[in-house]
């Protein structure tokens, strides 16, 4: 039977990612650093096993026996040659037959995203590959922008009046699952985005008019970022999000395709269907 490790499995598409092989006649295994503590979080029904890119002893029972990998890059690990190089390094030592890598929109054309370094490693590497170049992610806005729509009604980004091709990330976990499973997407590059682009000022519109209060958008750079400090997040984590958002304002966060459509056979799901599926979250 075919052996799917998940990384990233206690993440909003990695948890995705595993509902969703449940389905499926396949061994799923969820790579994680504690099985004791990630067991409260995926549930007793989902198999797990110790895995850390840190520490290399984890690597070879974490791969034993795995045929396909979904990657994803944990958001604290920037140095891919020392973090991220020597897992994959594992998982061709172990016979690892097909990586699916959760990557982000435009990295083949950003060298400096950590994003396109693990993309050319692995193509080095030469294990079949299928790239998920993901835009931006309308989770963030129930994750990380959370506190601020629920206890000030305001969305705080520096991304100017640029506008975004928002994904769900219920969709690229849909599209991860088809490039697991079927056969014929190795040696492939999707761009993922919805199939509208919104501004902020916009999207600010459509929580007002769910939620059933004032909502604000504010790009204040400097408030984003004393904000994000203020709430425990690293420096440089948060300067990598001025970065992300800076590509918006800048307009070039807007690009939609119709990679998603044509992989699910139906229409992305919009960002107002997404704050009406979660509109508790901020209330």
């Amino acid at each position: 039977m075919l052996k799917i490790l998940v990384t990233g499995a206690t993440g909003n598409v990695g948890q995705e990612v595993l509902r969703l092989l449940l389905s499926h006649d396949c061994n799923v295994c969820a790579a994680v650093r504690n099985p004791k503590s990630a067991k409260q979080i995926l549930g007793s029904n989902i198999q797990s096993v110790p895995f850390d890119f840190n520490n290399p002893d984890t690597f070879a029972h974490a791969f034993e026996k795995v045929n396909k990998l979904f990657l994803v890059r944990p958001p604290a690990l920037a140095n891919v040659r020392k973090q991220i190089a020597p897992a994959l390094n594992a998982a061709k030592l172990a016979g690892v037959e097909h990586i699916v890598f959760l990557s982000i929109l435009g990295a083949e054309r950003n060298p400096f995203v950590p994003h396109s370094k693990i993309e050319r490693y692995i193509e080095q590497l030469g294990i079949p590959a299928t790239f998920l170049r993901g835009s931006f992610f309308m989770q963030n806005l129930n994750t990380t922008h959370r506190e601020d729509i629920k206890t000030r009604g305001e969305l705080l980004m520096p991304a100017g009046n640029g506008k975004t091709s928002f994904i769900d990330v219920r969709d690229i976990a849909a599209v991860a699952v088809r490039t697991l499973i079927q056969d014929g997407h190795q040696s492939r590059a999707y761009a993922l985005t919805g199939a509208e682009a919104l501004t902020y000022y916009e999207v600010a519109d459509i929580f007002t008019s769910v939620l059933g209060k004032r909502v604000r958008y504010n790009p204040n750079a400097l408030k984003f970022i004393r904000q994000m400090r203020l709430s425990g997040l690293p420096m440089d984590f948060v300067l990598v999000m001025v970065a992300i958002y800076t590509t918006a304002r800048l307009g070039l966060a807007g690009n939609i395709t119709s990679d998603t459509e044509q992989l699910l056979n139906r229409s992305p799901l919009t960002i107002r269907q997404y704050v009406e599926d979660y509109r508790q979250c901020w209330l």
